[in-house]
Protein backbone atom coordinates (compact mmCIF):
# COMPACT_ATOMS: atom_id res chain seq x y z
CA UNK A 1 0.00 0.00 0.00
CA UNK A 2 1.42 3.70 -1.14
CA UNK A 3 0.66 6.86 0.65
CA UNK A 4 1.38 10.05 -1.18
CA UNK A 5 2.93 12.93 0.88
CA UNK A 6 1.71 16.01 -0.95
CA UNK A 7 2.28 19.27 -1.68
CA UNK A 8 0.45 21.82 -3.98
CA UNK A 9 -0.71 21.30 -7.78
CA UNK A 10 -1.89 19.02 -9.93
CA UNK A 11 0.93 16.19 -10.15
CA UNK A 12 -0.11 14.73 -6.25
CA UNK A 13 -4.06 14.13 -8.75
CA UNK A 14 -2.46 12.27 -11.70
CA UNK A 15 -0.60 10.33 -9.29
CA UNK A 16 -3.23 8.95 -7.78
CA UNK A 17 -5.43 8.70 -11.11
CA UNK A 18 -2.57 6.58 -12.14
CA UNK A 19 -2.16 4.30 -8.76
CA UNK A 20 -2.97 0.87 -9.00
CA UNK A 21 -4.66 1.54 -5.82
CA UNK A 22 -6.13 4.66 -4.30
CA UNK A 23 -3.37 6.13 -2.28
CA UNK A 24 -3.30 7.15 1.21
CA UNK A 25 -2.99 11.41 0.71
CA UNK A 26 -1.06 13.22 3.34
CA UNK A 27 -0.61 16.87 2.62
CA UNK A 28 1.90 19.11 4.45
CA UNK A 29 0.23 21.81 6.17
CA UNK A 30 -0.84 24.67 4.46
CA UNK A 31 0.20 23.21 0.53
CA UNK A 32 -2.81 21.03 0.06
CA UNK A 33 -2.64 19.68 -3.48
CA UNK A 34 -5.68 20.44 -6.30
CA UNK A 35 -8.14 18.14 -6.69
CA UNK A 36 -7.75 15.86 -4.14
CA UNK A 37 -9.96 14.24 -0.58
CA UNK A 38 -6.99 14.72 2.19
CA UNK A 39 -6.91 11.78 4.35
CA UNK A 40 -4.11 12.56 6.97
CA UNK A 41 -2.58 16.13 7.39
CA UNK A 42 0.85 16.55 8.57
CA UNK A 43 3.73 19.32 9.39
CA UNK A 44 7.31 18.74 9.66
CA UNK A 45 6.72 19.16 13.48
CA UNK A 46 4.99 15.77 13.57
CA UNK A 47 6.69 13.93 10.75
CA UNK A 48 7.87 11.03 13.67
CA UNK A 49 4.48 10.41 14.51
CA UNK A 50 2.96 10.31 10.49
CA UNK A 51 5.63 7.95 9.82
CA UNK A 52 4.33 5.62 12.58
CA UNK A 53 0.77 6.05 11.29
CA UNK A 54 1.72 5.20 7.71
CA UNK A 55 3.63 2.07 9.20
CA UNK A 56 0.25 1.02 11.19
CA UNK A 57 -1.96 1.29 8.70
CA UNK A 58 0.07 -1.39 6.75
CA UNK A 59 2.12 1.51 4.24
CA UNK A 60 5.15 0.42 2.82
CA UNK A 61 5.96 2.72 0.27
CA UNK A 62 5.67 6.74 -0.09
CA UNK A 63 5.36 9.17 -3.06
CA UNK A 64 7.15 12.43 -2.55
CA UNK A 65 4.85 14.58 -4.94
CA UNK A 66 3.75 18.57 -4.82
CA UNK A 67 5.15 21.58 -4.62
CA UNK A 68 6.06 23.10 -1.45
CA UNK A 69 8.01 26.29 0.10
CA UNK A 70 10.12 25.57 2.83
CA UNK A 71 7.95 26.03 6.69
CA UNK A 72 8.72 27.67 9.37
CA UNK A 73 9.43 25.36 12.12
CA UNK A 74 7.49 26.11 15.77
CA UNK A 75 9.76 23.99 18.08
CA UNK A 76 6.83 24.27 20.65
CA UNK A 77 4.89 22.05 17.96
CA UNK A 78 7.14 19.58 17.74
CA UNK A 79 6.00 16.12 19.39
CA UNK A 80 7.80 13.11 20.86
CA UNK A 81 8.31 11.05 17.96
CA UNK A 82 9.48 13.61 15.67
CA UNK A 83 12.38 15.32 18.14
CA UNK A 84 14.80 11.96 17.81
CA UNK A 85 14.47 13.49 13.98
CA UNK A 86 15.56 17.41 14.61
CA UNK A 87 18.70 17.37 14.18
CA UNK A 88 18.59 15.65 10.65
CA UNK A 89 15.55 18.26 9.53
CA UNK A 90 17.88 21.26 10.72
CA UNK A 91 20.58 19.84 8.54
CA UNK A 92 18.13 19.68 6.00
CA UNK A 93 17.03 22.93 6.08
CA UNK A 94 19.87 24.48 5.98
CA UNK A 95 20.98 22.64 2.53
CA UNK A 96 19.84 23.33 -0.91
CA UNK A 97 16.67 22.20 -2.17
CA UNK A 98 18.22 18.51 -3.20
CA UNK A 99 20.01 18.06 -0.25
CA UNK A 100 16.71 18.96 2.21
CA UNK A 101 14.69 16.34 -0.10
CA UNK A 102 17.45 13.60 0.06
CA UNK A 103 17.30 14.47 4.14
CA UNK A 104 13.42 13.68 4.28
CA UNK A 105 14.16 10.88 1.79
CA UNK A 106 16.74 9.22 4.12
CA UNK A 107 14.67 9.47 7.19
CA UNK A 108 11.54 7.87 5.56
CA UNK A 109 13.88 4.60 4.19
CA UNK A 110 15.47 4.50 7.45
CA UNK A 111 11.99 4.06 9.22
CA UNK A 112 11.75 0.99 6.58
CA UNK A 113 9.59 2.88 3.96
CA UNK A 114 9.99 2.46 0.27
CA UNK A 115 10.41 5.85 -1.52
CA UNK A 116 9.02 5.42 -5.37
CA UNK A 117 9.19 8.22 -7.73
CA UNK A 118 6.24 9.85 -9.01
CA UNK A 119 7.16 8.30 -13.20
CA UNK A 120 7.50 5.15 -11.54
CA UNK A 121 3.63 5.37 -10.78
CA UNK A 122 2.30 7.05 -13.45
CA UNK A 123 4.91 6.47 -16.38
CA UNK A 124 2.63 8.28 -19.05
CA UNK A 125 3.57 11.70 -17.24
CA UNK A 126 6.94 11.38 -19.40
CA UNK A 127 7.13 11.90 -22.96
CA UNK A 128 9.20 9.76 -25.58
CA UNK A 129 12.03 11.23 -27.07
CA UNK A 130 11.32 13.58 -30.35
CA UNK A 131 9.44 16.57 -31.26
CA UNK A 132 5.53 15.93 -29.78
CA UNK A 133 4.17 18.74 -32.33
CA UNK A 134 3.18 20.09 -35.51
CA UNK A 135 5.63 22.79 -35.27
CA UNK A 136 9.42 21.89 -35.12
CA UNK A 137 12.38 23.69 -34.09
CA UNK A 138 14.90 25.50 -36.42
CA UNK A 139 19.07 24.67 -36.19
CA UNK A 140 18.74 28.18 -34.20
CA UNK A 141 16.41 26.94 -31.72
CA UNK A 142 18.37 23.62 -31.45
CA UNK A 143 21.33 25.58 -30.68
CA UNK A 144 19.63 27.34 -28.18
CA UNK A 145 17.75 24.29 -26.59
CA UNK A 146 21.72 22.80 -26.37
CA UNK A 147 23.31 26.01 -24.54
CA UNK A 148 20.48 25.88 -22.14
CA UNK A 149 20.53 22.03 -21.56
CA UNK A 150 24.91 23.47 -21.14
CA UNK A 151 24.20 26.25 -18.45
CA UNK A 152 21.41 23.68 -16.29
CA UNK A 153 24.43 21.48 -16.14
CA UNK A 154 27.19 24.02 -15.36
CA UNK A 155 24.53 25.63 -12.47
CA UNK A 156 23.92 21.64 -11.26
CA UNK A 157 26.54 22.36 -8.05
CA UNK A 158 25.16 25.34 -7.13
CA UNK A 159 21.41 23.61 -6.60
CA UNK A 160 19.62 26.98 -8.39
CA UNK A 161 16.96 25.74 -10.59
CA UNK A 162 15.50 23.37 -13.27
CA UNK A 163 15.23 25.89 -16.14
CA UNK A 164 16.29 28.47 -18.15
CA UNK A 165 15.50 30.77 -21.41
CA UNK A 166 18.00 31.29 -24.37
CA UNK A 167 17.82 33.18 -27.07
CA UNK A 168 20.73 33.57 -29.95
CA UNK A 169 23.04 31.76 -27.56
CA UNK A 170 22.08 33.80 -24.50
CA UNK A 171 20.28 33.44 -21.53
CA UNK A 172 17.37 35.95 -21.12
CA UNK A 173 16.33 34.19 -17.73
CA UNK A 174 17.28 31.70 -15.22
CA UNK A 175 14.78 29.84 -12.82
CA UNK A 176 15.74 30.60 -9.32
CA UNK A 177 13.29 29.85 -5.69
CA UNK A 178 10.39 31.75 -7.70
CA UNK A 179 9.89 29.02 -10.35
CA UNK A 180 9.81 28.66 -13.87
CA UNK A 181 6.31 30.79 -13.73
CA UNK A 182 8.15 33.76 -12.11
CA UNK A 183 10.62 33.59 -14.76
CA UNK A 184 8.57 33.65 -17.89
CA UNK A 185 6.56 36.00 -16.17
CA UNK A 186 10.69 38.41 -16.24
CA UNK A 187 10.13 38.11 -19.97
CA UNK A 188 6.92 39.41 -20.79
CA UNK A 189 8.30 42.97 -20.84
CA UNK A 190 10.89 42.12 -22.46
CA UNK A 191 12.43 44.92 -25.12
CA UNK A 192 13.50 42.73 -28.38
CA UNK A 193 10.65 41.09 -30.94
CA UNK A 194 10.86 37.80 -28.92
CA UNK A 195 12.16 34.20 -29.68
CA UNK A 196 14.26 31.66 -27.17
CA UNK A 197 13.35 28.14 -25.86
CA UNK A 198 12.76 27.88 -22.66
CA UNK A 199 14.68 24.40 -21.47
CA UNK A 200 13.65 22.26 -18.40
CA UNK A 201 15.62 19.18 -16.79
CA UNK A 202 16.65 17.62 -13.59
CA UNK A 203 19.83 19.03 -11.85
CA UNK A 204 22.97 17.11 -12.63
CA UNK A 205 22.87 14.18 -9.89
CA UNK A 206 19.32 15.21 -8.57
CA UNK A 207 17.78 12.12 -7.61
CA UNK A 208 14.59 11.91 -9.89
CA UNK A 209 12.31 10.33 -6.83
CA UNK A 210 11.23 13.78 -5.61
CA UNK A 211 11.36 17.87 -7.07
CA UNK A 212 11.36 16.31 -10.70
CA UNK A 213 11.05 19.18 -12.93
CA UNK A 214 7.34 19.61 -14.73
CA UNK A 215 5.16 21.20 -16.88
CA UNK A 216 1.49 21.61 -17.91
CA UNK A 217 -0.64 23.60 -19.36
CA UNK A 218 0.09 27.19 -17.88
CA UNK A 219 3.57 26.59 -18.87
CA UNK A 220 2.55 26.61 -22.72
CA UNK A 221 0.31 29.52 -21.75
CA UNK A 222 3.08 31.30 -20.29
CA UNK A 223 5.80 30.70 -22.97
CA UNK A 224 3.42 32.35 -25.38
CA UNK A 225 2.91 35.47 -23.46
CA UNK A 226 6.56 35.61 -22.94
CA UNK A 227 7.47 35.64 -26.56
CA UNK A 228 9.25 32.38 -27.06
CA UNK A 229 9.40 30.05 -29.71
CA UNK A 230 8.64 26.88 -28.05
CA UNK A 231 9.65 24.29 -25.26
CA UNK A 232 12.26 22.10 -24.92
CA UNK A 233 13.18 19.22 -22.19
CA UNK A 234 14.90 16.06 -21.24
CA UNK A 235 13.63 13.21 -21.72
CA UNK A 236 12.98 11.10 -18.80
CA UNK A 237 13.65 14.11 -16.50
CA UNK A 238 10.76 16.01 -17.30
CA UNK A 239 6.73 15.11 -16.27
CA UNK A 240 4.39 16.31 -18.46
CA UNK A 241 1.04 16.96 -16.77
CA UNK A 242 -2.37 17.00 -18.76
CA UNK A 243 0.16 15.31 -21.33
CA UNK A 244 -3.20 15.59 -24.39
CA UNK A 245 -3.79 19.10 -23.81
CA UNK A 246 -0.26 20.18 -23.68
CA UNK A 247 0.53 18.79 -27.04
CA UNK A 248 -2.92 20.70 -28.59
CA UNK A 249 -2.43 23.95 -26.93
CA UNK A 250 1.27 23.98 -28.30
CA UNK A 251 0.07 22.99 -31.61
CA UNK A 252 -3.21 25.88 -31.55
CA UNK A 253 -0.60 28.40 -30.27
CA UNK A 254 2.05 27.18 -32.94
CA UNK A 255 4.78 26.69 -30.14
CA UNK A 256 6.94 23.04 -30.26
CA UNK A 257 7.72 20.85 -27.71
CA UNK A 258 10.65 18.78 -28.41
CA UNK A 259 11.87 16.10 -25.45
CA UNK A 260 16.14 15.81 -26.06
CA UNK A 261 18.74 12.77 -24.92
CA UNK A 262 20.93 14.61 -22.58
CA UNK A 263 24.24 14.97 -24.41
CA UNK A 264 26.74 12.31 -23.14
Amino acid sequence: MIALLCGQGALPSAIAAASAEPPLVCALEGFEPDGLDIDLSFRLETMGTLIATLKQRGISEVCLAGVIRRPQIDPSKIDAATFPLVPVFQKALMAGDDGALRAVMSVLEHSGLTVRAAHEIAPDLLLQPGCATAAKPSDADQKDAARAADIIMALAPTDVGQACVVYKGQALAIETVFGTDWMLQSLTQRPDAGGGVLYKAPKLGQDRRADMPTIGPDTVTAAVAAGLSGIAIEAGGVIVLDRDRVIAECDRLGLFLTVLERAS
